[in-house]
């Protein structure tokens, strides 16, 4: 492949860091440097990683911020948790995007898998 930019899983960590931004944009302004920051940092983590993995040399390395990628992810699962549950989203606002992190994260761990069947 010659570009991340093709990955189905960069475009759509790319949806969602969108997502995320467009979810927290009306965030109590005290959190800005807070739980705002914190998630829309571990969000930009996701696809940024996977771009990153794929400029390396060798499988190993690609793997390695594949992983990142993923731990971002389910960094950025348990603050969406907890936005939800101070009230800062919606149950509406929350599920869509704990849905499109679960879907992502599904698509990291087979594309990890495949990776490590052409060792």
């Amino acid at each position: 492949m010659s570009t991340y930019r093709k990955l189905i899983i960069w475009q759509k960590a790319m949806d969602l860091v969108t997502k995320t931004y467009n979810s927290t944009k009306n965030f109590p302004k005290e959190e800005i440097f807070g739980l705002t920051s914190q998630i829309r940092r571990c969000s930009i983590s996701v696809p940024s990683n996977i771009a990153e993995g794929h400029g390396r040399e060798s499988n190993k390395e690609y793997l390695r911020f594949l992983n990142i990628s993923i731990g971002s992810l389910f960094e950025l699962q348990t603050q969406l948790e907890i936005a939800k549950n101070i009230e800062y989203l919606t149950d509406k606002d929350f599920n869509n995007l704990y849905e499109d992190s679960r879907e992502l994260e599904r698509m990291l761990v087979s594309f990890i898998n495949k990776i490590k069947e052409r060792k």
